[in-house]
């Protein structure tokens, strides 16, 4: 891990374990779903790099979302 601080699209700081929501409809690559605006999504991990995290929503498991589209619950 980096000492860098992982911040939502607000500016909140996030943690391993928090749990945030989707801001904008978004398109998995590789399928045909959309993880519609509003999905709460817990349980983040965070990753080496600061503009994404790792997650697990009901439809796609080993997901990582850019932090630019969430926002800290």
């Amino acid at each position: 891990m980096s000492d860098e601080i992982v911040r939502d699209s607000n500016g909140n700081q996030l943690a391993d374990g928090d749990s945030v929501t989707v801001i904008k409809d978004l398109k998995v690559k590789g399928t045909s779903e959309t993880i519609k605006r509003g999905t709460l999504v817990k349980g983040i991990r965070l990753t080496g790099n600061p503009g994404e995290i790792e997650c697990n929503t009901k439809q796609v498991k080993g997901l990582v979302l850019k932090t630019e589209f969430l926002r800290k619950a």
